[in-house]
């Protein structure tokens, strides 16, 4: 007999809920409602649509309820899991004062020298361990015209307190805003006052494992759950949830969670707050259990999403395979990009802005759309590359395997890149890392599975199909396509 989850998984690009089953055979996953996700032009701002958001997740935990329900099962608890650093302004009332802004909207921009005029940059560093991106909720909430008597929440935490009526901030999310003590695990409070933030303006800190609160009445009765039904803290940064569950048999791996961003780097058991790494801008997230997630930001499969949807404006539609197959026939040493420069953010014209971007280097890109999905690709896995043998350097560790996670496990070109690019092998899959990640951490919550993270890993290496790349040595010759899954990898 299983033990039942849900598990909230919501990505900048699409979200979905599943059932999560834990039992003798190890752990499966059902898709019970999936739904898009995506930022809109909303007074005067990209902002995020929550109020649609929040009814899809209640749409998908009363699909939840009803497909347990009728395999005569119970769901023992909810996850809930998002993107980072963007958040929901509340009152004292538990009203969200507006829609929330998302971190692909320009305002933070200028706020960055107003915050680092008041912070010193290495300052800042030494005790947060955080990677410089301009919209990190630090240079986000500097922006904002009046805080006093308001509440930020993380975008899971904003979730969970419209599920439960508790107000918490999960600790993995909370260690990217800029705003926490990478060493203490603690709120870095002596950053408030200078930026005249409010002491109490996020709730206390809760971890992955611990219980937020039950659902509401309310909660209960749109979606047919108990009302005793808990909301369980997970690694509600999707990263921390998908690298939980990375099925690395060994301590010496690097991760590679691939969707609308790359998240690339190690697990650490300390931080690493050197001003070479601050340099290098490297961050110093917390994960479940404790651990560093030691990892830059590259850019992701947002540049081939945004070209695909480009070009299905102007007409021209072919499928993402053809698209690889076609890309994998150009030979190797074409033109390359700095796929995480931040010209890329926002929406637009991708393939436009990605030819520009090669013109700037003294190189041409042909009009073909399979030169510039294998300009993405190359740049993407020399992105990789670099950044590995960065994190390498800087924590003095050695690497002996890549594991991929998440959609671009699926993409049998990127992953084969990747391969020759840092001339290590590479593992793909699973592409529900995420989802898996979250589940197990309830898992473990209720006694269902016992152990540390290894332990986890073990449960998710047995239980999914992974596929093993080579750096080649005829690199002329690549393995294209997307591997067929049990869903889409969701980008986040």
């Amino acid at each position: 007999m299983s033990t039942v989850f849900a598990a909230v998984d919501i990505g900048a690009s699409s979200g979905r809920v599943m059932l999560g089953r834990v039992g003798a055979g190890g752990v499966s996953l059902e898709t019970v409602h999936r739904f898009p996700n995506g930022v809109g032009e909303l007074d005067g701002g990209l902002r995020w649509d929550f109020e649609a958001l929040y009814a899809e997740v209640l749409k998908g935990l009363e699909a939840a309820a009803t497909t347990a329900a009728v395999d005569g099962e119970s769901i023992t608890s909810i996850g809930i899991d998002t993107w980072a650093v963007d958040y929901g302004l509340v009152n004292a009332a538990g009203e969200l004062i507006a829609q929330p802004y998302s971190y692909r909207d320009e305002r933070s921009r200028a706020a960055v020298a107003k915050v680092h005029m008041l912070l010193d940059e290495q300052r800042l560093y030494a005790t947060t361990g955080l990677q410089f991106l301009q919209f990190n909720t630090i240079y986000q909430l500097a922006t904002e015209p009046e805080l006093e008597g308001l509440q930020a929440l993380l975008i899971p935490d904003l979730i969970a307190f419209r599920l439960t009526g508790q107000r918490r901030t999960e600790a993995t999310n909370a260690s990217t805003t800029g705003l926490f003590d990478a060493v203490a695990g603690e709120w870095a409070t002596e950053f408030f006052k200078p930026l005249g933030l409010p002491r109490k303006l996020f709730p206390p800190l809760i971890q992955p494992g611990e219980t937020i609160g039950t659902v509401l009445p309310e909660v209960a009765k749109a979606t047919g759950l108990p009302a005793t039904t808990p909301v369980v803290a997970v690694g509600s940064h999707d990263t921390a949830s998908a690298v939980a569950a990375v099925p690395a048999e060994q301590e010496d791996f690097a991760y590679i969670s691939s969707g609308t961003w790359s998240l690339v780097g190690l697990e650490l058991s300390h931080p690493v707050l050197t001003e070479t790494s601050r340099l290098a801008n490297f961050t110093n997230e917390r994960g479940v259990d404790g651990t560093i997630r030691y990892l830059r930001n590259v850019g992701g499969l947002w540049l081939l999403s945004e070209c695909q949807r480009t070009w299905a404006e102007e007409g021209y539609s072919p499928s993402l395979a053809n698209l690889l197959e076609a890309a994998a026939e150009l030979p190797p040493g074409g033109p390359q990009v700095n796929a995480d420069d931040p010209a890329f953010t926002a929406p637009g014209n991708m393939p436009s802005r990605i030819r520009a971007a090669a013109r700037a280097t003294g190189t041409l890109l042909p009009e073909r759309a399979a030169s510039v999905v294998r300009c993405i690709l190359d740049s993407l896995a020399a992105g990789y590359a670099r950044t590995i043998a960065d994190a390498e350097r800087l924590t003095d560790r050695r690497v002996s395997v890549v594991h991929i996670v998440g959609g671009g496990s699926q993409n049998r070109l990127l992953c084969q890149l990747t391969a020759n690019a840092t001339g290590k092998t590479v593992i793909a899959g699973p592409v529900e890392a995420t989802a898996l990640g979250n589940v197990l951490v309830q898992a473990r919550a209720a006694g269902a599975v016992s152990g540390g993270l290894a332990e986890l890993r073990q449960l998710v290496a047995a239980g999914v199909g992974l596929e093993s790349y080579e750096p080649a040595a005829d690199q002329q010759h690549i393995r294209v396509g997307v591997l067929q899954a049990s869903g889409a990898g969701k980008h986040s």
